[in-house]
């Protein structure tokens, strides 16, 4: 049996010897051989990849597709078949080329390396395409719906091309790939220095993995970075991020770890979002409450019952300790910010739009001079930005208006009293 380099030179000389037969001068019949045999593979190279499809696209995407999964979808978007088609067909060709550059063996050397580092390539887009459908499967699963998954295939990737590299430089060097390693470890910190933000970026996207800090689709905010919004994608170098105006911003995926930031997840998985917002009431405005003031408050249906249960305890409470209450200070007495805090507290409470279950206070802040700040801290319904924005106006639209009935006023600056004040100044001193 004739060996594969026998058989190479048996093939070409046969062309050879027929060309010449043809009566060609021997250059002409050797860039006759050439191009008949070239003419040949591709025609033999133009068979097997129409066989090949034929079997892959027919056959195999067909039976996958009837299993009633992605799985089909996903090998035709990512390419597989098409790279593993490229595979064979330059396979093929390395082992047919020596055929027809049997009569140029340098060139015929040239050729095979090219083509050794082309089934390499190919490779390479083989696993990348099969890792990239991993990628896609895992997507469709609840456990990896929120994880970084572009990181993790961008590292396989780095470790792919680190293979190609090295291996391509071993073919054309004809070297070891142990010694390319070798003499690569004494650039190691040239390399450290290049790729930094890659290797900080690989790092951090392990540990916002390991610690789930972060995850695709949550809403962080970053006020150094001018980043508000939901995270669309985390991958290796960066994570872009969809702020609520549309725009896109990308940060390194470093900066993570390396700054603080804000993550709502917490606040849209409890189902309810934080309101806390104060009206500056006019200390000038609070006082106590006559009999005539109550009269009119109990017709208010919230503060009712608990007025003539707090008017009950005050008079029992003045009574036993022989109070003299027509000094008003004297004793215990409702005053006009007493009962509006208390109808906030009621009014949020029937609210239907905000969280029972959560925390639900109104509070008074320390006075400044801008007036006393009476705080609403509690939670809405529901995490939507326009139900929230909806929700707390509606609140405050309510209690703007209510606040009147109670005497009181929200502090301006200048205030209504110093305008008239202002003004009836200004006249007198005309007069």
């Amino acid at each position: 049996m004739l060996s594969i380099n026998e058989q190479t030179s048996s093939i070409y000389n046969w062309t050879l010897q027929l060309s010449q037969s043809m009566g060609l001068s021997d250059q002409a019949a050797q860039v006759s051989t050439v191009s008949i045999l070239l003419i040949s593979l591709l025609f033999l190279l133009f068979v097997v990849d129409y066989l090949l499809r034929f079997f892959f696209s027919s056959m195999l995407l067909k039976f996958v597709r009837k299993a009633n999964n992605q799985w089909g979808n996903y090998l035709s978007d990512n390419k597989i078949l098409t790279n593993l088609t490229r595979v064979i067909l330059t396979a093929v060709s390395q082992q047919l080329i020596p055929v027809i550059f049997s009569g140029f063996p340098s060139f015929n050397t040239l050729l095979n390396k090219i083509l050794s580092v082309l089934i390499l390539f190919f490779l390479y887009k083989l696993f990348n395409s099969l890792f990239k459908t991993g990628r896609d499967v895992l997507r469709t699963s609840k456990a990896f719906a929120n994880k970084p998954v572009d990181s993790y295939l961008q590292v396989v990737q780095i470790f792919l091309i680190f293979i190609l590299i090295t291996l391509t430089v071993s073919i054309f060097t004809g070297s070891s790939p142990w010694s390319f390693l070798v003499s690569l470890g004494a650039a190691s910190a040239v390399l450290m220095l290049v790729f930094k933000d890659t290797i900080l970026g690989f790092v951090a996207s392990i540990q916002v993995s390991a610690n789930d800090s972060v995850r695709v689709g949550d809403w962080i905010e970053m006020s150094k970075y001018g980043v508000d919004g939901d995270i669309l994608e985390i991958n290796l170098n960066n994570v872009r991020v969809q702020n609520f105006d549309k725009t896109i911003v990308t940060i390194p995926t470093y900066t993570l770890l390396s700054d603080s930031f804000k993550n709502y997840r917490g606040m849209q998985e409890t189902g309810g979002r934080r309101l806390k917002r104060a009206i500056n009431v006019k200390i000038s405005t609070i006082r106590y409450l006559e009999d005539v003031d109550l009269f009119e408050l109990k017709k208010i249906s919230l503060l009712k019952s608990f007025i003539e249960e707090r008017e009950n305890q005050i008079r029992e409470y003045n009574s036993k300790n022989n109070f003299n209450t027509d000094v008003k200070v004297n004793g215990r007495r409702m005053t006009n910010i007493g009962l509006f805090r208390k109808y906030i507290t009621f009014f949020s409470e029937k609210n239907p739009d905000i969280n029972q279950e959560m925390t639900l206070m109104v509070r008074q802040l320390p006075p400044t001079s801008k007036g006393l700040p009476l705080e609403l801290y509690m939670f809405t319904n529901g995490t939507n930005w326009a139900f929230y924005e909806d929700t707390l106006s509606d609140i405050f639209d309510h209690l703007f208006a209510a606040i009147h009935y109670f005497d009181l006023q929200v502090f301006e600056e200048p205030s209504s009293d110093d305008l008239r004040s202002l003004i009836a100044s200004k006249v007198s001193a005309d007069e």
